[in-house]
C-alpha cells in the first residue's frame, strides 16, 4: 500500500493554488499555510505527475507481513437449526475437501449451540478430519453477541487458515461481524473458490452487477472469510466409513452476555423455496402477461415442479420476490428448468446455470440465455406454451 505524501516545506501559496486547481476530486484544500488532502483523493496521482515538483509525493508504506504457517486448515461453519444442519454446510465441506487437496491442510468444521453433539455424527460421514464442538445452555438459541464471542475464541486457539460459511440468513448475520472481529476482509456470496499452494484462498465473485467477475485474494491477513449461497458447489455424497475427531471445546470463559433476550420461538410456516425445487418453470420479462403465467403455473404442477421469474418481474411486483432467481435473489439448481421470454443477463444465468437440463424459448435466436441453454426454441412464446402444455397433458393422460 501507498499514500500521498505533502512535503509543506515546499508548499507555497501560487503551488496551493496550481493542485487544487489540477485535482479533479477537489481534494485539496489550504489554510493558514498548511496544504491538506481530503478523503476525495482517489489516488490518481495526477498531482504527483502534473503538480509542482517535489510539493507531493507517493510513498510506498512498509506493511509487516504475518506468518502465514502458523495458520493451517480450512474451517467449514456447521449452520444448523433446530437441530438439522443445512445441506449448503455438506457443500462447502465438499469444496473444503478439494481446496485442501492443494495445501494438505486439514479440513475442520466449527459447529455452535447446545444439545447438538447427536448432529456431529453425520458430519463424520463427510471426510471432515475434526469437529470442534461448543456447547453451552447461552448458545441454545443463535444471539449475535454470544455466537461471535464463540466463533472468536475457536480462532484464536486453532488458527484456521480460511473460513468457508454459508450464505443463509444466519451466516449473512454472523460472517461479517466476526470478520470484523478479527480485523480482517469478507468476501460475500462467492461463485468460484480455488486455492494457492502458498495458502492463499482465490475468492470469484460477481461485481458491478454481474457484468464483471472480481478476483479478491487476502494476500496478507488471516484467516480468510468467505460466504458461499446455497446450491453453488455440487453437495457430495455421504462416504460409508466414519471418520474425523471430535474435539470438545470450552466456552466458560468466553463472555456470552447478549443485549437480545428471546422470550419464545416458533417454527415459521414454511414457503414455496425455489432451490429446493428439482423442476422449475421460470417466466420472463416476454411472459408476463398474466394468462401466459398462468399457463406456467399449470405447467410446473403437472410437472410436480414450482413457477420462478427473473428480476423485472419481482422488481415489478408482478411476482414474489421469493420466486425470483439470479444474483439479487434465489440460486437454483434443478434438475430441470423451463425460461419462458427470459432473455438471460448475466445475472440471471449466474443463479440457474448449474442447472442439469435447460430449456430456453425466446423470440430473440441471440438472445444469452441460449449460451448456457442445454435446447432452444426460437418463437413465440404465447404460441409455443399452450402447445407445451397440451402435450404434457397428453402424455400423463396415456399413462
Amino acid at each position: 500500500m501507498g499514500k500521498l505524501q505533502i512535503n509543506q516545506n515546499l508548499v507555497t501559496s501560487e503551488h496551493a493554488d496550481a493542485l487544487m486547481k489540477l485535482c479533479p476530486f477537489g481534494a485539496f484544500s489550504y489554510a493558514d499555510g498548511k496544504l491538506d488532502i481530503s478523503s476525495a483523493c482517489k489516488m490518481c496521482k495526477m498531482c504527483v505527475r502534473k503538480g509542482p515538483a517535489g510539493v507531493v509525493e507517493y510513498v510506498e508504506e512498509d506493511t509487516i507481513g504475518i506468518d502465514k504457517s502458523t495458520w493451517r486448515g480450512i474451517c467449514v461453519y456447521v449452520d444448523h437449526t433446530g437441530g438439522k444442519i443445512h445441506r449448503v454446510t455438506y457443500e462447502l465441506i465438499g469444496k473444503a475437501r478439494e481446496l485442501a487437496k492443494v495445501t494438505g491442510h486439514p479440513v475442520i468444521a466449527l459447529m455452535i449451540g447446545d444439545g447438538i453433539a447427536g448432529c456431529t455424527e453425520r458430519l463424520r460421514h463427510y471426510g471432515v478430519d475434526r469437529i470442534y464442538l461448543y456447547e453451552h445452555a447461552a448458545l441454545r438459541d443463535f444471539r449475535i453477541e454470544p455466537y461471535t464471542a464463540v466463533f472468536y475464541d475457536f480462532i484464536e486457539k486453532i488458527k484456521p487458515s480460511s473460513i468457508l460459511i454459508g450464505a443463509t440468513n444466519l451466516g449473512r448475520q454472523l460472517a461479517p461481524r466476526i470478520a470484523a472481529r478479527c480485523r480482517a476482509g469478507l468476501t460475500a456470496d462467492c461463485t468460484v473458490l480455488d486455492m494457492k499452494e502458498n495458502t492463499d484462498l482465490v475468492q470469484i465473485r460477481p461485481a458491478f452487477g454481474g457484468n464483471i467477475m472480481a478476483q479478491i485474494i487476502s494476500t496478507n491477513s488471516r484467516p480468510q472469510f468467505c460466504t458461499v449461497r446455497y446450491k453453488v458447489f455440487p453437495e457430495p455424497k455421504p462416504m460409508e466409513e466414519v471418520g474425523g475427531e471430535i474435539i470438545r471445546m470450552s466456552a466458560e470463559d468466553v463472555d456470552l452476555t447478549s443485549g437480545i433476550e428471546i422470550l419464545s420461538s416458533r417454527e415459521k410456516p414454511r414457503a414455496v423455496d425455489i432451490a429446493e425445487a428439482d423442476v422449475i418453470v421460470a417466466v420472463g420479462r416476454g411472459a408476463s402477461g398474466e394468462g401466459i403465467r398462468a399457463m406456467a403455473a399449470e405447467l410446473a404442477d403437472l410437472l410436480g415442479g414450482v413457477i420462478a421469474c427473473s428480476r423485472p418481474l419481482a422488481e415489478g411486483g408482478i411476482m414474489d420476490a421469493r420466486h425470483q432467481i439470479g444474483l439479487s435473489g434465489r440460486t437454483v439448481k434443478p434438475k430441470f428448468i423451463l425460461c419462458l421470454g427470459i432473455s438471460g443477463a448475466v445475472q440471471f444465468a449466474a443463479g440457474m446455470k448449474a442447472s442439469d437440463c435447460i430449456v430456453a424459448v425466446n423470440t430473440d435466436r441471440n438472445a444469452p440465455i441460449f449460451d448456457v441453454a442445454h435446447y432452444g426454441i426460437v418463437g413465440d412464446v404465447n404460441e409455443i406454451l399452450p402447445q407445451l402444455l397440451a402435450k404434457v397433458k397428453e402424455a400423463q393422460n396415456n399413462v
